[in-house]
């Protein structure tokens, strides 16, 4: 059975006594912008507040198979949700695929590395450092992984590459200069906190499989018509004009 540090149980213990009447959601790196305005959202059309914890997909599912007291989990990757459902750790009925992520190749404005090139800008020699998140639990950085694979790139920039906990903490890390460029999610490239910081270009699609999100309520909520309303609003059309404005693709 795999145990928890003393830091984790005292956050878990934190969040049962604060949260125990708000509406808790564990949410993948990817959507820290995009959830921040749906939660507002659904605040204001039922008074219900939400509290959002933002991490890394992976741990998320190894926190909650461990008891983590969370309502919904919004995974950005399908895979994660569906064995959740599948061993009774969520809510039957309740998968919800709401979107599909995209990945860039990020760089900061003051940069001169020539982005037409794509994802081959990262063998200029001005990239010292490149941020990609920890493909052992991060959709994200498994993305990146595939990409660089398959554009013939992996074994040339490996020595370069430095690996977030999770995509936020990987765009941080090209924000603050401890990277010279990083392949980050779109949904924070054109966020308020990146847009205006430097360039992108869009990783072709092809080159990676489909970031397929997915969200559940789990079985273990105490707040279960609370996390079903939040999971109603998701699927409204308020709530995918906001996810397509951070660039996901929605249905």
């Amino acid at each position: 059975m795999r145990r928890f540090g003393v830091s984790s149980l005292l956050l878990f213990a934190l969040l049962r006594c604060v949260w125990a009447q708000d509406l808790t959601v564990a949410a993948a790196a990817d959507l820290q912008f995009a959830m921040q305005d749906i939660a507002a959202g659904f605040q204001k059309q039922t008074g219900k507040h939400v509290n959002v914890v933002y991490g890394s997909s992976g741990n998320f599912y190894e926190q909650i198979q461990n008891g983590a007291p969370f309502d919904l989990f919004f995974s950005a990757n399908l895979d994660y949700a569906k064995k959740l459902e599948s061993s009774g750790l969520a809510e039957p009925g309740t998968l919800y695929p709401y979107a599909t992520g995209k990945i860039v190749l990020w760089a900061p404005a003051a940069s001169k590395l020539n982005l037409h090139d794509g994802l081959r800008a990262a063998l200029d020699p001005s990239v010292r450092k490149l941020a990609i998140a920890n493909p052992e639990h991060a959709p994200y950085g498994q993305a990146a992984v595939a990409a660089l694979k398959e554009e013939g790139l992996y074994d040339r920039v490996s020595n370069k590459l430095v690996l977030g906990e999770n995509i936020s903490q990987t765009a941080s890390f090209v924000l603050s200069g401890s990277a010279d460029a990083g392949i980050v999610a779109l949904s924070l490239a054109v966020s308020p906190n990146m847009k205006d910081k430097g360039r992108y270009v869009e990783v072709p699609a092809g080159d990676y499989t489909p970031i397929e999100q997915g969200c559940v309520v789990l079985a273990k909520s105490k707040n279960k018509a609370d996390a079903q309303a939040f999971l109603n609003f998701v699927r409204t059309a308020e709530a995918k004009e906001i996810l397509r404005k951070y660039g996901f693709g929605v249905r």
